[in-house]
């Protein structure tokens, strides 16, 4: 059973704030958290990224970006990951992680999820949309996987 999920991308204040919101959003029973692999620790999510979610009735309040580390990692149960050299680098921190570190994208044929930072809003805007399908996917999973 999967009930404790960590989204990771790099900066955590992009990719990885927005799929952990809508991930509680459309689970609200799980417990789901975020980090970067090169964290801008303390920073809140990037202006493009709230203001996008904002238009879509999502809120990135609050959020404080965090770096990920192994003992992290060892708390979840399932860790999800935008980029596939993500998890390449996940496994390189904690190589015990392998077996639960999945691509965001997974059930949209592996789909990567391209990082918007300091790209155009259409750019956020966009992966805001593969942000919101890929959490809607693992959102039926898991609750298949409840039965």
């Amino acid at each position: 059973m999967f009930n404790k999920i960590l989204v990771v991308c790099v900066g955590n204040i992009c990719r990885s704030p927005t799929a952990e919101r809508l991930l509680k959003k459309y689970q609200p029973g799980l417990t789901v958290a975020s980090a970067g692999l090169g964290a801008l620790v303390g920073r809140g999510a990037d202006a493009n990224a709230v203001s996008v979610a904002a238009d879509n009735q999502l809120s990135l309040e609050g959020h404080c970006a965090r770096q990920v580390s192994g003992a992290m990692c060892r708390e979840y149960d399932l860790i999800l990951v935008m980029e596939k050299r993500h998890i390449a680098s996940l496994c390189e921190i904690a190589p015990e992680m392998r077996g639960k570190v999945m691509l965001f994208g997974h059930w949209d044929n592996e789909r990567e999820i391209p990082d918007p930072y300091r790209k155009s809003r259409e750019a956020f805007e966009a992966v805001y949309t593969l942000l919101d399908q890929s959490a809607r996917q693992w959102a039926q999973a898991l609750q298949a996987q409840q039965g």
